[in-house]
């Protein structure tokens, strides 16, 4: 339990430094933007970029995972999605940001590093497939529904234009895509840009880590709405159990390969749920309770999980 604790407190240690800071320093929101930019634009596709530039392209070639671990977000997302206009009653756009709360785990703040610490290098090629494929369904079907739902549209056609100029556009995706081309062309980078990208990709979890503690300790916590509990059970519960029951029935995957999968499924909502939340003016307040308490709750059940993956006990066939 000792070694356990010894990967999981540096990570919520950062959180709960930020959250410190946020709380005791005053400093107004505003002050994130350029950090949040940074992340956003900069570090995590560097990150995502390399993850899967040097992942070889043979190992990404894994479809029965692939549909596996996206098959679970995309349930995941739907269960939090009905969660939302059924126990919240919700409107479908903020119901969507539900959704993304329940199903958007912090795939990219905290995934790679914890997947790495937990299995080994073993775990770079599945987290790489997921930190991908997740983005790629995610940051697809947010912005459509988004767009759907906007009257400032004068069609539908013109909604799913402007949702896949930023599906296409979105960084991250970017840089996944750029990524995976690296890896099947076999390209290797000047040794000056891999270095370049090699302290962003470093900057990242931490300065995310941080970020994420700053941002819920500015938030106002005056209650919980009715349907964030029910979301955050969903992400922290159910999503790893129906990856881990999909990776029953479309396996028999290697046991990194599973291990990775349902770790990176047990992961708190992504502090990029609140900041897709305010760029699109809805579900702000709630977006932000969940990550802070979904951030909370993990410590107990993300630890959980890491400690069922060391000592063996999350075996699979």
């Amino acid at each position: 339990m000792a070694d356990i604790l010894n990967l999981a407190i540096p990570y919520f240690g950062l959180i709960f430094i930020g959250f410190a800071c946020g709380k005791g320093k005053g400093l107004p929101e505003a002050g994130l933007a350029w950090m949040n930019f940074f992340l956003l634009y900069v570090s995590l596709p560097a990150l995502l970029f390399g993850i899967m530039s040097k992942t070889p392209f043979s190992e990404l070639n894994n479809p029965p995972f692939l549909i596996a671990t996206t098959l679970g977000t995309v349930t995941a997302f739907m269960l939090a999605m009905v969660t939302g206009r059924v126990v919240g009653e919700l409107s479908l756009r903020k119901a969507t940001m539900a959704g993304l709360a329940g199903a958007y785990g912090n795939i990219g703040y905290m995934g790679p590093g914890l997947a790495l610490a937990v299995l080994g290098a073993k775990a770079a090629a599945p987290t790489a497939l997921i930190f991908c494929c997740d983005s790629i369904f995610l940051f697809s079907i947010v912005p459509l529904l988004i767009a759907l739902t906007d009257r400032d549209h004068p069609s539908p056609w013109h909604a799913i234009g402007v949702a896949a100029r930023q599906i296409v556009l979105n960084p991250l995706i970017m840089s996944a895509a750029a990524g995976a081309l690296a890896a099947a062309l076999h390209l290797e980078l000047p040794v000056a840009i891999d270095k370049t990208l090699q302290f962003l990709q470093n900057a990242a979890a931490p300065t995310a880590l941080f970020v994420l503690g700053v941002t819920v300790a500015l938030r106002p916590f005056d209650r919980v709405p009715w349907e964030v509990p029910g979301v955050i059970a969903i992400k922290l519960l159910i999503h790893p159990l129906l990856v881990f029951g999909l990776m029953l029935l479309f396996g028999p995957f290697a046991q990194p390969w599973a291990a990775t999968a349902v770790l990176m499924a047990s992961l708190p909502p992504a502090l990029n749920v609140f900041v897709i939340a305010r760029q699109n003016n809805t579900w702000i307040e709630p977006a932000s309770v969940a990550v802070l308490i979904g951030t909370f709750a993990s410590v107990v059940t993300l630890t959980s999980v890491m400690w069922f993956i060391q000592t063996g006990r999350l075996v699979f066939p």
